[in-house]
């Protein structure tokens, strides 16, 4: 049984997604690893999917903030979930848009015919990130390290101030520009206009929409539980996040964390540093047929774009969406829901107002806007706001959620955007026919 070719490359099916519950940093998941809730995430989507671990040809999966003794992440989520030793597994980062990239690394090989099923995601455990020395202290290290006797391995930290004994966070700002995304996101407020109203209101839709999806049951089915070790006392079930008893009065009151005088991005209309996993099990359409899968979905296109950090940096999606929408032979009209990752909503409300602006399209090298966005479809069931945001796994999450509100609404296309740092931006478009 052939499957359907675009451009002489097989089709790709999303067969299923899968995450974990996102959970605030320092939470419930502080003892685990990302590898730990990579492994997790990978053995239940295999096991729910009831697929023999031996169709696997290919495991794609990425992590931004790198586990220092498991850098090649997506090799040790094969090992440690006892999938076969043979299946090839490579590690990927694009910033957020890691698992995109996963999902469309392991989409390209699959359009090629180089492999038939393929697990893409990615992982990110924020509460476990790591933290460095100071190079002096990383040469001393080093040095004490090769000598011989006490003397000569206490001789190297003797030259040492006490400034280089101070431990080393990763960093958090854009190496080019030295700003930080929070910084950057209310330089995107000011010179665009976006009002502190309209970012309190971007959120307090993502709680609220996140936090029905929860009570009508929405993710019970996309999002499984973690029994967390060692001593497996507590279970994680739902995202610890999202609040259904936020209000635009309670957000309102929230000072400005970035510029306290004069900002307006808050705690509250921000994503906050997130725990978690998710993963995508993809399939050659005519793999799928003949396992007898139905697919959430099929990957129709995809395109990746870049923009000057020190201008507008997460704006990216306002840059790839076009490229998407044309590569799809699609206008803004015919796509059903929108997904956009809500970094900030600073940042929500500056692509969407690059997207149906004419000057931003001259800019961009557009023949036109992409057009206005209806606020009803965009975001539906909760965002990066109040479900939360670990960077790896934020992607693959947003593939899944929109699939199956798809398939909820009977509806056929989505349009799914995704900023990332370094001025980077991600968007597909998936369909369920």
């Amino acid at each position: 049984m052939a499957s359907e070719k675009r451009n002489g490359h097989r089709r790709v099916a999303i067969v299923r997604g899968l995450r974990t519950p996102f959970a605030k940093a320092g939470t419930v998941f502080a003892n685990l690893t990302a590898l730990d809730l990579g492994r997790m995430v990978v053995q239940e989507l295999v096991q729910r999917s009831d697929l023999d671990p031996n169709e696997i040809n290919q495991v794609v999966f990425g992590q931004v903030i790198p586990t220092l003794t498991a850098p090649s992440i997506a090799r040790e989520v094969v090992l440690a979930a006892g999938l076969p030793k043979r299946i090839d597994a490579f590690t990927v980062a694009r910033a957020c848009a890691t698992s995109i990239q996963s999902m469309v690394a392991g989409a390209n090989a699959i359009a090629l015919g180089d492999a038939d099923v393929v697990i893409a995601g990615g992982t990110e455990s924020l509460s476990d990130a790591p933290i460095f020395t100071s190079r002096p202290l990383a040469h001393a290290l080093a040095a004490s390290s090769k000598g011989k006797s006490l003397p000569d391995k206490l001789k190297p930290f003797q030259k040492l101030k006490a400034k280089d004994l101070i431990p080393v966070p990763p960093a958090i700002a854009e190496y080019s520009t030295g700003e930080t995304m929070g910084e950057s996101a209310e330089k995107m407020a000011k010179e665009n206009g976006i009002t502190r109203e309209e970012q309190d209101l971007i959120a307090f839709n993502s709680h609220q929409n996140a936090a029905r999806a929860w009570k009508e049951g929405l993710f019970d089915g996309e999002v499984m539980h973690v029994t967390v070790p060692p001593k497996y006392e507590q279970t994680a079930t739902k995202d610890n996040i999202v609040r259904d008893d936020t209000s635009l009065e309670a957000l309102s009151k929230l000072k400005p964390v970035f510029d306290r005088r004069y900002g307006s991005v808050t705690a509250g209309n921000a994503s906050p540093l997130t725990d978690g996993a998710a993963a995508l099990l993809l399939m050659s359409e005519e793999k799928a047929k003949a396992l007898g899968y139905e697919p959430l979905g099929f990957l129709r296109s995809h395109a990746f774009a870049a923009t000057d950090p020190g201008d507008q940096l997460l704006q990216g999606p306002a840059y790839a969406a076009p490229v998407a929408l044309k590569r799809a032979g699609m206008k803004l009209g015919d796509i059903d829901l929108v997904e956009m990752h809500e970094a900030f909503a600073a940042q929500v409300a500056s692509n969407l107002q690059a997207l149906a602006s004419k000057e931003f399209a001259k800019k961009a090298g557009f023949n036109a806007p992409v057009g206005e966005v209806d606020r009803s479809i965009l975001n539906v069931t909760g965002g990066s706001i109040s479900i939360g945001h670990p960077f790896g796994a934020t992607g693959a999450r947003i593939i899944t959620q929109a699939l199956n509100e798809l398939k909820r609404r009977n509806k056929n296309t989505v349009l799914c955007t995704v900023c990332a740092a370094g001025g980077l931006g991600a968007a597909v478009i998936l369909e369920r026919a």
